[in-house]
Parts: C-alpha cells; sequence; structure tokens
C-alpha cells in the first residue's frame, strides 16, 4: 500500500487531508513536495482541469481530470504532461485539491461534500 492509499482512504472516510506528495509529474500545477489540501468531493461536479484524488487502475493518483462522462459517470484522469491514465468510475473519486501551499484552487471548494451539504440546506 502506497503512501497516497492511505490518504485516499481518509478522504474516503470524510476527512480532509494536508500532504506533501513527492514527483514531477504535475508540475507545474504542484511541485514535489509541496504541501496539498484535499477534501473529499462530489465527482458529479467535477469539470475538466480540476485536481483529483482518484484510483485508477489499481492506483492511487492526484492527478487532472482531462475528460468528463456524465452519462456513464466516470471521469479521465491525467497527468500535466499529457499521460492519460485512464478512466475511472465516480466511485473512485476520492477527493478534490482545494489548496497548494496555502494557495486556493479556483473553485474547488464548490464541488466539495461539505459544500454539497451546504448547498442542500
Amino acid at each position: 500500500m502506497g503512501a497516497l492509499d492511505a490518504v485516499a482512504g481518509k478522504v474516503a472516510g470524510g476527512a480532509t487531508v494536508t500532504f506533501r506528495p513527492s514527483g514531477s509529474s504535475m508540475v507545474p500545477l504542484i511541485r514535489s513536495r509541496q504541501q496539498v489540501v484535499v477534501a473529499p468531493v462530489d465527482p458529479s461536479k467535477l469539470e475538466v482541469g480540476d485536481i483529483v484524488l482518484a484510483r485508477v487502475a489499481g492506483t492511487v493518483y492526484l492527478h487532472l481530470v482531462s475528460s468528463v462522462d456524465p452519462a456513464r459517470k466516470r471521469v479521465q484522469i491525467s497527468n500535466n504532461r499529457g499521460r492519460v491514465n485512464g478512466w475511472t468510475s465516480h466511485d473512485r473519486v476520492f477527493g478534490i485539491c482545494v489548496a497548494v501551499d496555502g494557495a486556493t484552487r479556483s473553485g474547488a471548494v464548490d464541488k466539495t461534500l461539505a459544500a454539497a451539504s451546504e448547498d442542500s440546506s
């Protein structure tokens, strides 16, 4: 089990998690070891360009939504260097990146489950 698997478990359980992922596949959006905040997400609100924590073909990634298929309730996940990881269903999208190094990602908070519950009350 990798480090992102543990984070995915916490986010899937409803927690908002702050951590420092490593790797260069998301540069310049996220650089290795930058602090990110990931919150549980309403997958039906995802759009191309959102950064999500999702499981694709058995591996958990913090990557971009590169395409959406609302009819089949799935999204395509890719890194920021042109590599497509594949399609995954909404139930395998655990969270959305709402901040990187303290800078809020525009529109991301409106897609969290907390925002969804606030909208419905």
